[in-house]
């Protein structure tokens, strides 16, 4: 298909995506004990074993937990290595977080991380308010850019887990999210925040590299990249070094008033750095393209066609040595094997090339975030409009399982054994979501169907 005439093809598919009325007829709640639905010949399956929700206080069974601060939950992360569990409940303002000390199938909540911030907690702003020169477009109530609740999107650790960064969607008080927005730096030993750092507009995945000592922001709102240094120890030492684009930034003007996630442009989203080299991939949700970026000079170095359009979400399975992408819209999962990106951005000439995924699959539409297993043989994917997990195995790139999940699911991880993934179902239009599903994946040729 011609270049122009593929990002008209994008373009209409991006916007029948976010315009496009509810696609399920009622909403989704399944109950405890749903078991999923095997694919032919596939010996792994996937039981709903609990679920924190906040929409049924009347429960009848002890794991269908209710709790009013899940409030449109959008993602969540399991701590490498301390037996905790965070939740980003976006329209409640906070970050929850879970205990796992008793055992991966018994969560408990031990701590809610309020994101408002007033006179008493300047001193995390180290007294920055934008950066890269970003305007305001809305004044705070409290009449300092500072004085705001924030509302977490995503997460990534750095430290070998030791910080926690969170992105906010938005400062409550920028209705139009034109503004500069921030990420905060979680202490994840005391679970308190120690560092807030101004971003772009709509700052929605934040990606790390440990190995380069770096963190990258990626902006959904003006098609930009933040890259900060974070080598030293001190979260009063981060700064940043790079603010990497394609071309220019999209300007903010007249666009108050519209949708946010429809008047983004480009609409960058999924991000990864590229272990053992100095290349960052961002991805066009619109447009199309994999972005590469030299992170070692913080130089735009071409971008890549050829994966299914409205690119969401990337994950890296190191020891496979593979990149494994969403496709939200049109509903595939891909896979590219990471030394042939690289050999593809070392021998590009020009600004643009075409490389097709070494493999895709074809699971339903509305892909959003894929979450890789410890061993790296599986991938879980959330199905946004179908309200269903599906379970992938990595090296026949076929389909093990489907279940249904609480309507519109976006956010998932995977627990530390593998052997548990959470869910968040955030909602859409007022329907469904505002619950977090836990499920249990097993092998029903050695394994009892027990709930603990």
């Amino acid at each position: 298909m011609h270049t122009s005439m593929q990002n008209i093809f994008i373009f209409k598919l991006f916007t029948a995506l976010f315009i496009s009325p509810i696609l399920l007829a009622q909403v989704q709640r399944p109950p405890i004990g749903q078991l999923g639905e095997l694919e032919e010949g596939s010996s792994i399956n996937i039981q709903l074993v609990g679920r924190f929700q906040n929409y049924n206080e009347k429960v009848e069974n002890s794991r269908d937990v209710y709790d009013t601060e899940i409030y449109s939950p959008k993602s969540v992360k399991f701590h490498p290595n301390n037996h905790k569990v965070y939740v980003n409940s976006l329209e409640g303002f906070k970050t929850i977080v879970y205990s796992l000390d008793k055992g991966e199938w018994a969560p408990r909540k031990i701590k809610s991380i309020y994101h408002k911030f007033g006179k008493t907690t300047l001193p995390l702003f180290q007294d920055l308010t934008t950066v890269f020169n970003y305007p305001f477009y809305s004044e705070s109530p409290g009449k300092n850019p500072n004085f705001f609740k924030g509302k977490p999107v995503e997460m990534a650790f750095s430290h070998a887990g030791r910080y926690l960064w969170v992105t906010y969607y938005r400062r409550d008080y920028d209705s139009y999210a034109q503004s500069p927005s921030a990420v905060a730096v979680i202490d994840t030993n005391t679970d308190e925040i120690v560092r807030v750092i101004p971003t772009g507009p709509i700052p929605k995945i934040v990606v790390v590299s440990e190995e380069k000592g770096l963190a990258a922001i990626v902006h959904w709102g003006d098609n930009t990249v933040g890259v900060l240094d974070i080598s030293s120890d001190n979260p009063n030492e981060f700064q940043y070094i790079y603010h990497l684009m394609k071309n220019r930034p999209m300007s903010q003007e007249g666009l108050e008033g519209t949708n946010r996630d429809r008047t983004c442009g480009f609409c960058l989203r999924g991000a990864s750095f590229l272990p053992q080299s100095n290349l960052l991939l961002v991805g066009e949700m619109r447009g199309g393209d994999i972005l590469g970026f030299d992170i070692e000079d913080g130089k735009y170095l071409g971008s890549f066609e050829g994966v299914p359009a409205t690119v969401r979400h990337m994950d890296v399975a190191r020891k496979r040595d593979e990149l494994i992408i969403s496709s939200n819209y049109l509903g595939f999962v891909s896979m590219f094997s990471i030394p042939r990106i690289l050999s593809f951005f070392n021998m590009l000439k020009a600004p643009h090339g075409v490389m097709e995924p070494d493999k895709t699959l074809s699971l339903g539409r509305g892909a959003r975030t894929v979450a890789i297993s410890p061993s790296e043989d599986i991938a879980v994917l959330a199905l946004n409009n179908k309200s269903q997990l599906v379970t992938v195995d990595l090296e026949s790139f076929t389909i093990l399982n489907r279940v249904m999940v609480n309507s519109y699911p976006v956010g998932l991880g995977f627990s530390p054994s593998g052997k548990y993934v959470w869910s968040t179902s955030q909602g859409k239009s007022g329907k469904g979501g505002n619950s977090v599903n836990i499920f249990e994946l097993f092998n029903i040729e050695s394994e009892s169907l027990v709930l603990r």
